[in-house]
């Protein structure tokens, strides 16, 4: 349930005027400054009216995925060899790739999938021959790139990072660390 305080105090928080506010929601600018100067009692709809309409410019002005989201995705092909992922990964300052098959994403690689495997084969010669389709892991999630960035932290409290998609074409990818960079 909202209060009447809420109007107020998200309408100054999104930088909205109440000439603004009136023009967005229908509602009279000299209502609404009754209304936040307390010297009405406002009906239901009006006050619902004015919430859902802050609420909707709220998540218009909130970032998206695709606003943060790392434009460079580097990648790395099925048939390719752990120790070319491993290069990619070091030259570039990433902690993970996704995988490809041709234009299509199959699955993924990580610094720790590489650790696993290097711990697994008793030789780093051995290990770095292996092809990645033959140790990757599953594929990182998709997400549009109209995705509220608030939902991603969940996402990535179970996997290294998440795919940002614009229609059917990869536009970027964000890890855990992505996160970090928000103010």
């Amino acid at each position: 349930m909202f209060d009447i305080d809420d109007i107020a105090r998200l309408r100054k928080q999104l930088g909205l005027t109440q000439a603004e506010l009136s023009e967005l929601s229908g509602i009279n600018q000299s209502l609404i400054n009754r209304l936040e100067s307390k010297q009405i009692e406002p009906s239901y709809s009006k006050v619902k009216i004015l919430i859902e309409t802050l609420q909707k410019q709220e998540r218009r002005k909130s970032r998206t995925c695709g606003d943060i989201a790392s434009k460079s995705v580097y990648k790395i092909q099925s048939k390719s060899t752990l120790k070319e992922a491993a290069r990619i990964i070091q030259k570039k300052n990433v902690s993970q790739l996704p995988v490809f098959d041709g234009e299509e994403v199959i699955g993924s690689l990580s610094e720790k999938t590489i650790l696993r495997v290097l711990s697994e084969s008793g030789s780093s010669e051995k290990a770095f021959k292996k092809i990645i389709e033959n140790v990757m892991e599953p594929s990182f999630p998709t997400v549009n790139k109209n995705t509220p960035i608030e939902l991603l932290y969940q996402i990535l409290e179970f996997f290294d990072a998440v795919i940002v998609m614009d229609k059917a074409k990869i536009i970027g990818i964000i890890t855990r660390s992505d996160l970090f960079k928000l103010k």
